[in-house]
């Protein structure tokens, strides 16, 4: 599977899916690949000229948007101090199916810096891994304060006392979810007040203190599975 935005105005790979489909792969003219473009295509194409910076290809078939699904999930976490941490958890949701990431910056956050570039790659890769041909968006890193809050019904996992729902119990399928996952520290409580005046919903994952990236691939979990029992 081989990544290529610009596949339906120039019949080329790019450079680095070019070097690992003729160096890594050792694909020769002739052979069959598939290409996603990240905006919901996934492409049946034969190799016509291999070149390591620019493999020219033939389009076969065209199947759109496989791997799509009936909501939109934006996940709002705070970056680990492990990079690596939450670098897992973005490859994991991609796989399993997510929309929208939105690194957030909270008063207790450990990281307040991220390689956006980086994070991007990983998408990629996930989406090629997953056969997701639409890439989510990946914004940059958000103050909590300013997160958008429109169109979407929203929760926020925290650890402060409170009375809270279940999140399996309270997802509504084929929806826009919102759902908010704090740093180590957890939410301030002047974050959580300022969530629950925005309307977002309090909720739990379970009995067990959980990790931020663990917290935040059960949401994604939870959300795909009330989605996909639903069909």
């Amino acid at each position: 599977m081989f990544y290529a935005p610009d596949i339906l105005s120039s019949p080329f790979l790019p450079d680095e899916e070019s070097q690992h489909c003729i160096r890594v792969l050792r694909h020769i003219a002739g052979d069959n690949i598939e290409i996603i473009d990240g905006v919901g295509n996934l492409f049946s194409a034969e190799i016509v000229s291999p070149h390591p910076k620019r493999t020219e290809v033939r389009i076969i078939s065209t199947l759109p948007d496989p791997g799509a699904h009936s909501y939109h999930l934006h996940m709002a976490v705070a970056p680990t101090k492990n990079i690596d941490r939450f670098e897992w958890f973005i490859e994991k949701a991609v796989e399993i199916g997510i929309d929208e990431i939105t690194p957030l910056l909270c008063r207790f956050s450990e990281r307040k810096t991220i390689n956006t570039e980086r994070l991007n790659k990983i998408i990629i890769s996930a989406a090629k891994q997953s056969k997701h041909a639409r890439l989510p968006i990946l914004n940059p890193l958000t103050p909590f304060a300013k997160l958008p809050t429109k169109n979407t019904e929203i929760f926020i996992a925290h650890c402060a006392d409170g009375q809270k729902s279940y999140l399996f119990d309270v997802l509504k399928p084929h929806s826009a979810t919102t759902i908010l996952i704090g740093p180590e520290g957890d939410f301030s409580a002047e974050e959580i007040s300022l969530a629950i005046e925005n309307n977002a919903h309090p909720i739990s994952l379970g009995s067990s203190r959980l990790r931020t990236e663990t917290a935040a691939i059960l949401a994604v979990a939870h959300v795909a599975t009330i989605n996909n029992s639903t069909l």
